[in-house]
């Protein structure tokens, strides 16, 4: 929640003013004081303005210093506009109908709350954008619409019913800048296209193992293999997965045959995230209400539609965090999240096929990463679950909805939710994964590229010292690994080739220089085998 300054100019004077508040946390609140001044923390600003930047005390001079001083607020405009009605609106744009500010603030309006003002007679002026874009995502300039209605530019890169807003902070800015090609382009330069290429299906089955563990579902390998297969022949085809049939034939796929739910698709039931502790259910976010998922969903597809050549990292971001929030499954929501990340990419051009970045492993890598993930989540689901709390229940008895799903949760609090669902701030979600896919690149799939190298030279090491097929020499290896470099009796028994004198020896000192590189070193590098990368190859 945010706290209000102690005098208040702009957002914070009307907050005050209308005794309305966003649940999310306002980017910039604005004061007046002695002196003017910067405050920044976590990426919010309180500015300081002297006693002449003082707005008057009327409604439309302090929302026209929001608009042109501080960073547009849409949950906050919604939720003012919802409490303040037209009146004081349509008086502004009524006194100047060829002012800038109180045209956009006449679309903003009407766009949030889908009521029409009436337009002057005398309106005028040049178009001008509903939202700065250099403080905001926007639309790109070919997906703007021209509002003749107002003379104003749509430039709002979602609609009202989901429209995810990322605020450019410096370090937003600096996470959408990063170059996944380039990235992708230094690691195939290193390792060469081939290499990367064979690397292609253990990273999609590593991504899909490490996409069940952030759930913590137990690591079954049919599901493991069938979201794996998924994931290599759906990424990128198509349109994006965000219809009620795209999504029902994905979920269908993701979930296979042996499931209890009997309506694939967007969901017609209530649906919580949460955990039990002793018997009672602990809810850690409420998803909108079912009726909202289809308009919400295609809002995010528009989304990606108006924001057609910005940064692929941002749109990935929005596109995963967007589709979580909205939550429109009845299950398997973290696993299309996650995929939207690799097709988004994808799509983008970024990423070439058949190539699927494991982001999902880099989250699972330690507790300090996933406790990060879980965090990044609960900038928009924390706030909103103390606000509507008191709101949540359950009843006694159990309600079976139209695609079967028979629950007892209850959640009246739609109302006062709706604003947060419709427009979350996605900002520190762009940077939490620009991060992650940063250390994709530049980590996992490095390492995995130089343990395919060094595979292939200790494959080719060993032959020079015993000639034998490669699902043999395989095998070799990985017993070499799981014996630290000791011949084992079910080894020598099965090749007994490798008991002649000097043979095993030689294997080891092939392997091991195979795995430092060509560099000399000791038999614990023989410890950089994994059994589960060696395993099916």
């Amino acid at each position: 929640m945010n706290d209000l300054p102690a005098d208040p100019i702009g957002a914070a004077w009307l907050a005050r003013r209308f005794d309305v508040l966003p649940v999310g946390r306002m980017p910039v609140l604005s004061q007046i004081g002695g002196r003017r001044a910067t405050a920044v923390e976590d990426g919010f600003r309180l500015e300081t303005h002297q006693e002449a930047m003082r707005p008057s005390s009327e409604p439309a001079a302090h929302l026209q210093f929001h608009l042109r001083h501080e960073v547009p607020h849409l949950e906050f405009l919604a939720r003012l506009f919802a409490r303040s009605g037209p009146v004081f609106v349509q008086a502004w744009v009524d006194t100047e109908p060829t002012g800038q500010y109180a045209r956009r603030a006449a679309f903003l309006y009407e766009w949030l709350t889908g009521d029409a003002l009436q337009v002057p007679a005398r309106l005028g002026g040049n178009y001008v954008d509903a939202i700065d874009d250099a403080k905001l995502v926007a639309a790109s300039p070919a997906q703007v619409d021209k509002v003749q209605r107002w003379r104003v530019n749509d430039n709002l890169p979602g609609t009202r019913w989901f429209c995810p807003t990322v605020v450019k902070t410096d370090a937003v800015l600096r996470a959408a800048e990063l170059d996944v090609r380039a990235l992708f382009g230094a690691l195939a330069s290193e390792f060469g296209e081939d290499l990367l290429m064979r690397a292609a299906a253990w990273m999609t089955l590593r991504e899909s193992r490490a996409s069940f563990a952030i759930e913590g579902e137990a690591d079954q390998d049919s599901r493991v293999q069938r979201f794996a297969d998924v994931m290599a022949r759906r990424t990128g085809q198509d349109g994006p997965p965000l219809t009620n049939e795209t999504l029902a034939e994905l979920q269908r796929e993701i979930l296979g045959d042996r499931t209890t739910l009997v309506h694939f698709g967007v969901r017609q039931s209530p649906v919580f995230v949460g955990e039990r502790v002793r018997y009672e259910e602990v809810v850690h976010y409420v998803a909108p209400m079912p009726a909202d998922v289809a308009p919400m969903l295609e809002g995010l597809r528009i989304f990606l539609h108006r924001t057609q050549g910005q940064s692929p990292v941002m749109r990935s971001a929005v596109a995963a965090f967007g589709f979580v929030y909205i939550h429109p499954l009845a299950d398997g929501n973290g696993r299309v999240h996650r995929f939207l990340v690799n097709d988004t990419l994808r799509r983008d051009g970024v990423v070439p096929d058949p190539v699927i970045l494991p982001v999902s492993a880099v989250i699972t890598d330690d507790a300090g990463e996933r406790r990060s993930y879980d965090r990044v989540l609960d900038r928009v689901s924390r706030p909103l679950m103390e606000t509507v709390r008191e709101l949540v229940a359950f009843e006694a008895t159990l309600t079976t909805y139209p695609d079967g799903v028979a629950s007892n949760f209850a959640f009246n609090g739609a109302e006062v939710a709706g604003p947060v669902w419709r427009y979350p701030d996605l900002g520190p979600h762009v940077v939490y994964l620009s991060d992650v896919i940063g250390r994709t690149l530049t980590e996992q799939m490095r390492e995995e590229s130089r343990y395919l190298r060094s595979h292939a030279r200790a494959r080719a090491g060993l032959k020079e010292v015993v000639e034998m097929p490669d699902h043999q020499a395989d095998r070799v290896l990985r017993s070499i690994e799981q014996n630290r470099g000791v011949l084992s009796n079910v080894l020598a028994n099965e090749m007994p080739v490798l008991k002649t004198p000097g043979v095993w020896d030689g294997i080891v000192e092939a392997v091991t220089l195979a795995f430092s590189d060509g560099e000399p070193a000791d038999a614990a590098v023989v410890e950089r085998y994994r059994p589960e990368r060696t395993a099916g190859r």
